[in-house]
């Protein structure tokens, strides 16, 4: 699948540039172009792979270069007012080489999380391709503000894009991880996943075909519709011998192998991988029943996913969510790994979501109490209550 990805803020920028390493180090070619939009210069700056004419500061005018705070009210403001700046950007793109925007924000900040909505809506209203969000969630432990912004953008950007894909920080983040250490973590996570499935049917000179082709439209048609998606992942190594060819076996994690590259033994471990996938830790969590739609991805070498494996794991998937639309196929790579991607589109039951808007509802109400308290308690310092002075205007 050929993306244009569009960065938007500090998070969505660094997603992106990591995106182009990848595509770089798997020759994956998902990246048909990259842009990285901000209102602080210095974000832009910090981008190692994004070329620099791709790099649109907005908002100028009015925040100088410094970023809107974790305003996200500024953030849509300043996006709508330079909304050209960005389209000049974008017009460089080859949109007849394209299948799809995708549209990267952390939904937490202000600038993405406020411009990511209003660009989605503006690309909607002149490109035919589907626009699509990839929106990363705060933690919970980073503060009511970062909350409250992710809950407004998530219920405007969710009715603005085609699909929102969604992954939440809270699932990720490990206890006693620095910062940026954990950050870099998940950035890595969120490639790798949709890495493998927006890669899944391309394929280069001398690589071997799909048995079964998973292409760009299997993957536009799981994601039609509109709503929420949540994408789940499992892999499982293979070993290379010293001359270079694979083993005919998988590992297992207490460092046995299981001998013999027999059709049932195959199609257990797809069928165990896709379990794993779809009942470990997506992207966003949530309960799996009531999925409108899924696709599943197998990756790996040849010898390992033959067609029994993915139809029974695919079926399973089927029973497990109850949607009939299930697709699957596989996608073969010459690495160390079978791995099995899961995109389910359209969850509805996510407890996650329904918590950030109960804390959000929250923290707005204790905003206005805040700043009434405040404007209560600067009266009573500058008021006396006995002789009133005048004020100068």
């Amino acid at each position: 699948m050929k993306l244009a990805m569009i960065g938007f803020g500090q998070a969505g920028g660094k997603i992106v540039d990591r995106f182009l390493d990848y595509d770089d180090r798997t020759n994956s070619g998902i990246v048909r172009a990259a842009i990285a939009v901000n209102t602080a210069k210095a974000d832009l700056m910090g981008l190692e792979n994004i070329p620099q004419e791709n790099r649109v500061l907005i908002g100028q005018a009015r925040v100088k270069g410094h970023g809107v705070g974790a305003d996200n009210e500024l953030g849509a403001e300043v996006a709508e007012e330079d909304i050209d700046e960005v389209q000049n950007a974008i017009d460089s793109i080859p949109t007849h080489e394209v299948d799809a925007f995708l549209i990267v924000a952390g939904m937490g900040g202000g600038s993405g999380s406020g411009g990511a909505p209003v660009l989605a809506k503006h690309l909607k209203r002149i490109y035919t391709i589907p626009v699509y969000g990839l929106g990363v969630l705060p933690g919970t432990d980073e503060g009511g503000i970062y909350t409250l912004n992710a809950a407004r953008s998530f219920q405007t950007f969710v009715r603005e894009v085609d699909n929102l894909l969604v992954f939440d920080n809270d699932s990720w983040r490990q206890t006693g991880e620095s910062v940026e250490g954990g950050y870099e973590k998940i950035n890595e996570e969120i490639v790798r996943r949709f890495g493998v499935l927006f890669g899944a049917g391309e394929v280069g000179g001398g690589q071997e075909v799909a048995e079964s082709v998973v292409d760009s439209s299997e993957i536009i048609n799981t994601l039609s519709g509109g709503g929420v998606s949540t994408v789940g992942f499992a892999s499982e190594e293979v070993e290379l011998n010293t001359n270079g060819g694979l083993l005919s076996r998988f590992t297992n994690k207490d460092g046995g192998a299981d001998d013999g590259l027999d059709a049932a033994n195959t199609t257990n471990r797809i069928t165990s991988l896709v379990r794993k996938a779809a009942l470990g830790r997506l992207t966003l969590p949530c309960e799996i029943e009531g999925t409108e739609r899924a696709l599943l991805v197998l990756s790996g070498p040849t010898e390992y996913l033959n067609r029994k494996g993915i139809e029974r794991g695919r079926k399973w998937l089927e029973e497990e969510t109850g949607s009939m639309e299930v697709r699957g196929g596989d996608y073969p790579r010459n690495v160390p790994e079978v791995s099995a991607v899961i995109l389910l589109a359209g969850v509805t039951d996510v407890p996650r979501i329904k918590r950030l808007q109960q804390v959000a509802i929250e923290a707005q109400d204790n905003i206005e109490d805040i700043q009434q308290q405040s404007e209560e308690n600067l009266e009573s310092l500058v008021d006396d209550g006995e002789d009133e002075l005048e004020p100068l205007f």
